[in-house]
């Protein structure tokens, strides 16, 4: 069976320095906020190009402390993606505020600039909640289109986060992902491009009146210890042991960038002709957290169980969008419904994509896909 994503690979090419980072945090004592975490902050905002980094412990964490330091409370709307993970919405109404769904461009799976136009404009004619800000999500690896994006937001006098957790080390127009908005995040959730081990993730912001206050609540709201509780927070720190080892993935992170696009050239080049392939416009870089393919949704089932007969693991990021979910039924969507979400979660279906992915592996993937459909149409 090929791997899905092939952690495995990456911990031969590199557990030596894991193995030895570890006895270190091991051998030092301070398993929680250890130096190798202010090493590992520092080096990811070195790395995006943002000003200030800070870690928590995981992705979902990442957005929801940005929210609490900006103040985000009931009566108010975010607007964002409804074709994404749970997350991106679940930390709004984690904070009693209103998660308002977003349709996305279908070529890039991305939020759509007219839909998020048209739902703040919604949003602010009914009267009924205040618009507060914008969640970005750059799905699959692909950065979202932060400069139009930003400009809808800063029309409204909204803020923008860029959750940048499957897109973390892309680049849009020269500028990478985790650099761009009021703050980016990203998870480390091993499965993402860059992950540790365990759980863990980071914000970055370009404002150094943040750092103080997200150290704090990371800490339940800590002021000079943790029993001087001076505002609300939670309990949400790296662990040093993650840090440690996220020193030591960030080392090849760029090499396993190149090698993802590497395997997704030779995706496209082999399958152009016979499904939909992944869009990526110019001056863009994807980390491909996921390749995803489209089709007529009355060949993604047999699709599937063709490449299950050859050992070809697939997956369908995401079978229902958020705004069709139970627990969200309830919150408004840009114009009552979102026809592109709805559209394509019914047509995507996602190959396997890590940077360990060997030629042969690929050619057996893409040879599967390609006699699969040539069969359909004959």
């Amino acid at each position: 069976m090929i791997p899905f994503i092939d952690l495995a690979a990456q911990q031969a090419r590199i557990r030596p320095q894991v193995n030895a980072a570890i006895q270190r945090v091991l051998a030092q004592g301070q398993y929680i906020l250890g130096p190798e975490v202010r090493e590992i902050e520092k080096q990811l905002a070195e790395f995006c190009g943002a000003k200030f980094c800070v870690t928590c412990a995981n992705g979902t964490d990442a957005i929801a402390l940005p929210l609490m330091r900006l103040g985000l409370r009931p009566g108010d709307a975010v607007f964002v993606p409804s074709f994404t993970f749970t997350a991106t919405a679940e930390v709004v109404a984690w904070l009693g505020a209103t998660p308002y769904f977003v349709d996305i461009d279908p070529a890039t799976y991305n939020m759509c600039p007219r839909s998020l136009r048209a739902a703040i404009e919604e949003c602010r004619s009914d009267g009924k909640l205040n618009p507060r800000g914008v969640i970005a999500v750059d799905l699959f690896g692909l950065p979202a289109d932060f400069d139009v994006l930003d400009a809808v937001a800063e029309e409204f006098n909204l803020w923008l986060i860029m959750d940048s957790a499957q897109g973390f080390g892309g680049k849009y127009k020269g500028r990478r992902a985790g650099a761009m908005g009021r703050f980016a995040t990203t998870s480390f959730f091993p499965a993402k491009p860059l992950g540790c081990y365990g759980d863990g993730g980071a914000i970055f912001t370009n404002d150094e009146s943040d750092i103080e206050i997200l150290q704090s609540l990371r800490v339940h709201g800590q002021g000079t210890d943790k029993y001087d509780n001076v505002r609300i927070g939670m309990n949400s720190r790296l662990d040093t042991i993650q840090a440690a080892i996220l020193i030591e993935k960030l080392k090849i992170f760029e090499d396993e960038i190149a090698a993802r696009n590497k395997v997704a050239a030779r995706y496209n080049a082999a399958l152009k002709d016979v499904v939909e392939v992944p869009y990526v416009p110019e001056g863009y870089i994807s980390t491909w957290a996921q390749y995803t393919i489209a089709m007529p949704p009355t060949q993604r089932a047999a699709l599937q169980e063709h490449l299950k007969a050859a050992e070809i693991p697939s997956a369908i990021y995401y079978p229902r969008p958020l705004h069709l979910q139970p627990a969200y039924k309830n919150y408004p969507a840009a114009r009552g419904a979102l026809p592109h979400s709805e559209k394509r979660m019914a047509e995507v279906l996602s190959l396997p994509m890590h940077p360990y992915l060997d030629t042969a592996a690929q050619d057996k993937i893409t040879t599967a896909v390609q006699k699969f459909f040539r069969r359909a149409s004959a």
